[in-house]
């Protein structure tokens, strides 16, 4: 069983009977997620798999993310465990690039993507590395670590990046906002 991909015009004609799971963090997701979309980053699938496999066991699976990349890992990870899964290619930027609604949700908090997140933190650690270099040339070793990682980054199409910075407090679910989730997903 391999995980399948489906268009964004697929997704919009049978969005009512797929189970969609948006991958990203909870401050990406609340800037806007398809329509019943499910938030379950990544970091947490593995405590989502048997809540995942009960709603596979129900129906069709969705697997969302910004751009399809990490959609595209959560598949193939849910595959290992033997439930079939779809990814949505280009994931929500081209739901929305086609003019398609998405649901915002209400949050206090400011929201950054991780795209956004990912650029700051990369440029302030080689700017950081080019400053300290002024007076001790090792710390340019830092802004040469952060372009070696970028350049990989944009190889594998992978972000070590991203997953370090999701793990931070504002990029996690609340544990209570999680367990509703997973509950919502088993049924």
């Amino acid at each position: 069983m391999a995980p399948t991909t489906l268009t964004v015009d697929q997704v919009h004609a049978r969005l009512h009977e797929l189970t969609v799971i948006d991958v990203r963090t909870p401050g990406e997701y609340a800037s806007g997620h398809l329509p019943g979309a499910h938030n379950i980053p990544l970091v947490h699938l593995d405590a989502a798999l048997s809540a995942l496999k009960t709603a596979a066991d129900r129906g069709d699976l969705l697997v969302v993310c910004a751009s399809g990349a990490r959609s595209g890992t959560a598949c193939a990870r849910l595959v290992e465990e033997g439930i079939n899964a779809a990814t949505l290619t280009g994931g929500t930027a081209a739901w929305t690039e086609l003019g398609h609604d998405t649901h915002r949700a209400a949050t206090t908090r400011p929201v950054w993507g991780m795209e956004r997140q990912v650029r700051l933190a990369a440029g302030s650690l080689v700017l950081t590395g080019l400053l300290a270099g002024q007076r001790w040339s090792a710390a340019r070793w830092l802004s040469a670590g952060v372009a070696g990682g970028l350049a990989f980054s944009a190889l594998t199409d992978t972000c070590g990046m991203a997953a370090l910075l999701a793990r931070l407090p504002h990029n996690r679910p609340e544990a209570d906002d999680l367990r509703a989730t997973l509950a919502a997903v088993a049924g």
